[in-house]
This record gives structure tokens, C-alpha cells and sequence, in this order.
């Protein structure tokens, strides 16, 4: 029995989602999603106005279901997830969130799929955690030097307006962007459990790309299979993020999509969809 009260929420209809809740710290209630059976997925989702579990993996959880358990948490400070009273945030954080979430819903080892901040995570729990990780899926991999766009990221405005623009900018096709979508995406930013934390879990983000990057000497070690995603017009993290680490982590493999931006997931998720399912299975997914 959880010792701490579930919100009276509901993911909009929108996503398709079903909503779950897992108490994986005192005081802390983890929202998240789960589908599917087999090898565990986590999925970690990026950083902005309004992102969620949902808002980043709508088009992917049914899908990827076909060829493992996939779980999409809400990371703390995010989303849904209820967090204890003096909460710090930063990828330390975030990362030992993902591990306590893994402890509590009884999973021992998973693949890690993260988008953008959600990649940053995965790498830092591959260097602190190898242990717990069969191997890593990211897209447009997060903690690069700051770019225009992450400026502006960082520098949310809560309006149909500030949402429209900051989605756009991470698309190639501005027509991904419906006015449903930005609805919905504001309506979350906008909700009681995460409107009062978004300067502070970004604040907390760009303070942690200066002073706890990732350390490339350290994942030259890193053993497991990684497979990085990119699109070629991403403008919040530059696609050399993704030769960077290509050229540090062993035995990491790449897929580059043209006419694509930071939201690989959506813009491209048909196709997105088929690459991860078949680099899964190709590396021994059950």
C-alpha cells in the first residue's frame, strides 16, 4: 500500500496511454506507462515545457511493445511524478531516480531508449550503473555545449504561443506541431504537480551541462551495445554530438535521418520505430 496519495489525474486521451504509479522512494510516487512483455525497455524522456513520459513516446510505446516490456517514466521534477518536499534535481538525481524505479518494479537489468536529456541519463547510468543496463538506444544525445535553441529552451514561456514555438523547433515538418499537440503539451506544463518546478529541474539541467558533463575518457570503457539516433537539421543538439560519441564508445552504431529534427521519435517514427526494433533483436531481445 503506497504511503503517498495518487494524484487525481488522467493522461490526455490523446497519447493513449495508461496511467501507473510505482512508490519508489519515501515520499515519492513515480508516474509511468507500461506495455508489452519480455526484456525490460526503459524509456527516458527529454527536458522542456510540458514533456512527459507520454509526451515524448506516444508514438513509440505500442509499437516497440512488440519486442520488449517497455516502461516510460515520468523523471522527478517532471510530468506526474510526486516527489518528497526538498527534492534536489541534476543528472546524479535523475539517474538514481531511474535505478530506484528499476529496484521497485523488481527489474534487475534493461535497455535504456532516451531522448536528448533522456540520453545523458542513459550514458551516466551506463558509467555509474553498467551493471544494470543490457545496453542504450539514444536520440540527439543531451549535455552538449549550449546552442541558440538550448538557450532558448531554457527559457520556457507557458502560452499556446511559447509552446507552439518551442515544439517547432524541434521539427523539420512545423505541420507535426497541431494545435491539439500544443494544447495538451501546455495543459501539462501548466498542471499542479509540475508548473511550480520547470525553472528550477532546467536550471538545475543547464547547471549540470557545465559542471557534471560526461566524462568521454570514462566511455571509452563502456562495453555494452549503443545505438545513437540523429537527425541531420537538429538545432537544439548538433548531429556532431553524435560522431562525437561515436568515435569514443566502442561498440556504438549510428542511424542519422535527414529531413529530421530534435524529435526523431515523432518526425520519424515510423521509421524510427523499425530501426530500433531491429537493432534489439539483431543484439538478442527476448
Amino acid at each position: 500500500m503506497s504511503t503517498v496519495e495518487i494524484p487525481n489525474y488522467k493522461t490526455d486521451a490523446f497519447f493513449g496511454l495508461e496511467d501507473k504509479w510505482l512508490e519508489t522512494a519515501e515520499g515519492e510516487l513515480t508516474h509511468y506507462h507500461e506495455v508489452g512483455s519480455g526484456t525490460p525497455i526503459l524509456f527516458l524522456h527529454g527536458s522542456g515545457t510540458g514533456v512527459s513520459a507520454a509526451a515524448n513516446w506516444w508514438l513509440n510505446l505500442q509499437e516497440l511493445s512488440e519486442v520488449g516490456h517497455c516502461y516510460a517514466i515520468d523523471s522527478i521534477g517532471y510530468g506526474q511524478t510526486v516527489v518528497a518536499d526538498g527534492t534536489p534535481y541534476g543528472i546524479r538525481e535523475w539517474v538514481d531516480h531511474a535505478i530506484r524505479f528499476l529496484d521497485k518494479a523488481g527489474i534487475e537489468k534493461a535497455w535504456i531508449v532516451g531522448n536528448s536529456l533522456g540520453g545523458w541519463l542513459a550514458f551516466q547510468m551506463a558509467l555509474d550503473y553498467p551493471e544494470r543496463l543490457l545496453g542504450i538506444v539514444s536520440m540527439g544525445t543531451g549535455g552538449a555545449k549550449q546552442t541558440a535553441a538550448l538557450k532558448q529552451h531554457s527559457n520556457p514561456v507557458l502560452s499556446l504561443e511559447g509552446i507552439r514555438k518551442t515544439l517547432e523547433m524541434f521539427v523539420v515538418d512545423k505541420s507535426l506541431v497541431t494545435d491539439e499537440l500544443v494544447k495538451v503539451r501546455l495543459e501539462a506544463a501548466e498542471n499542479d504537480c509540475a508548473s511550480d518546478r520547470i525553472l528550477e529541474v532546467v536550471g538545475a539541467r543547464d547547471r549540470d551541462r557545465f559542471e557534471f558533463p560526461l566524462d568521454f575518457e570514462k566511455m571509452k570503457n563502456i562495453e555494452m551495445p549503443v545505438l545513437l539516433i540523429h537527425g541531420v537539421q537538429d538545432v537544439v543538439i548538433p548531429v556532431s554530438r553524435s560522431w562525437d560519441i561515436l568515435n569514443t564508445v566502442p561498440n556504438s552504431d549510428a542511424h542519422i535521418f535527414n529531413q529530421c529534427g530534435h524529435w526523431s521519435q515523432v518526425e520519424k517514427h515510423k521509421e524510427f520505430n523499425q530501426v530500433i526494433k531491429n537493432y534489439l533483436i539483431h543484439h538478442g531481445i527476448k
